[in-house]
């Protein structure tokens, strides 16, 4: 198995009190998987020096590869390169290339004079070689210690990702060793992670031990992805391809596609291939299935568009739901849904329709409908299908798992499994 693993330290105070997302390191650890390089450890410290160097110091005693991110800007907070300078003994120095690109930055593209703290960007500690940043005022820098090689990257997003895919990357595929990794990812549906990993114990366990199976849970469906590291290319891309198979066949009662795609990327190319259409008509998730529909180019081949029908009078008039419904049974119910999908899918003459109607919450609910309660309907030239879901989130939460159930009920239909 590759011994060669890293570990990714993020420096800013910002980051721990939760004012920025740490993105870089999602990013980085993306592009170190794909080379066959394992993370073992992600960490975030403070602009504090004390803490940087304890960072520093327990990420080489497990690590070949520590990557930076932040603190290399010209404001006094910024203070991961002198702190790198006394860190490995060296001195500061100019690096012209760097100097010149700052200066080009600020008197040519920006039209403006550049002050000294910006020309300080451009001095590096002399025991470190400089990566040059084409997108940046901050170069990257690396330093090489026992066999370590640390790399020190500005926390920009896109600074940053430019350093990593055309600096660190090649230096690290350049001079490390590293197993082929290879990866096969699916989504599920309709069973929650733990009845899912119970579902398939037998096939995780008999897993040879080069190849690992992961639980990705995420709005009412799992992804689950096989990772496999190996010498021979060819030899593990067989592997892990024969081990998919058997997953798949595992899972296929709740198999919504062999390939690692969002859920209405699969519904999306299911009607562009039948050259067919849908429209939705929304009440409690107020146009986000529209927005997940659409969202993607090429939408337009498929989805004609939508009715937000929140306010009663709008399914009345609009989708031609009997006012008897709304008083008797109420906006969330069975007849409400269908009758909205029936309506939306005949007025947009569209193959098939969607339909929502719930309580989100926080309020709004009563004893015979609680907070969480969704019904879902779907409608084809033939029939209409309604489900009825109680859920237990939060309102952004419920809407997110409402539009997944409503688009995956679509998909069922499409496929005439229900």
């Amino acid at each position: 198995m590759n011994l060669i693993q890293a570990t990714i330290i993020t420096i800013g105070d910002e980051l721990l009190i939760g004012q920025v997302i740490d993105t870089n390191s999602a990013f980085i650890a993306q592009a170190l998987f794909k080379i066959g390089i394992p993370v073992n450890s992600r960490i975030a410290v403070g602009d504090n020096k004390k803490d940087i160097i304890n960072a520093l110091d327990t990420a080489s005693q497990k690590s070949k590869i520590i990557i930076l991110t932040g603190g290399l800007g010209p404001t006094a907070d910024d203070i991961t390169k002198p702190l790198l300078n006394e860190y490995f003994g060296g001195k500061m120095v100019v690096h012209q290339p760097s100097l010149d690109h700052i200066t080009y930055i600020f008197e040519t593209i920006h039209k403006r004079p550049m002050i000294e703290r910006n020309r300080k960007q451009a001095e590096v500690p002399d025991v470190c070689e400089v990566l040059f940043n084409e997108k940046g005022t901050a170069p990257g820098m690396l330093f090489k210690k026992e066999g370590v090689y640390y790399f020190s990257l500005p926390g920009v997003p896109h600074e940053m990702r430019w350093l990593t895919e055309n600096q660190v990357i090649p230096v690290i595929q350049k001079s490390f060793t590293t197993n082929f990794i290879a990866h096969k990812t699916l989504l599920t549906a309709g069973i929650g992670e733990s009845f899912l990993a119970e579902h398939i114990a037998h096939f995780e366990k008999a897993l040879p031990a080069n190849i690992k199976l992961a639980y990705l849970p995420n709005i009412g469906m799992v992804r689950l992805r096989l990772t496999g590291s190996g010498q021979d290319e060819k030899v593990l891309a067989k592997e892990v391809n024969a081990q998919f198979e058997a997953l798949k066949e595992a899972v296929k009662e709740y198999l919504v596609t062999d390939a690692d795609e969002t859920m209405e990327i699969v519904v999306a190319n299911l009607l562009k291939q039948r050259k067919q259409t849908v429209s939705t008509a929304e009440s409690c998730t107020g146009g986000y299935i529209g927005h997940l529909l659409s969202k993607n180019a090429g939408s337009s081949q498929f989805y004609t568009g939508g009715i937000i029908s929140y306010d009663n009078r709008i399914k009345t008039e609009f989708l031609d739901v009997p006012t008897e419904i709304l008083l008797t049974v109420g906006a969330v119910s069975k007849e409400a849904v269908e009758q909205m999908a029936l309506a939306v899918r005949k007025k947009m003459n569209t193959d098939y329709a969607i339909s929502v109607s719930g309580i989100m919450g926080p309020s709004g609910q009563t004893d015979e409908k609680p907070l969480g309660m969704v019904w879902v309907g779907v409608a084809s030239k033939e029939k209409v299908v309604s489900k009825v879901f109680y859920l237990r989130f939060d309102r952004l939460r419920n809407i997110e798992v409402t539009a997944n159930q409503a688009i995956n009920l679509l998909r069922l239909l499409i496929i005439n499994k229900i």
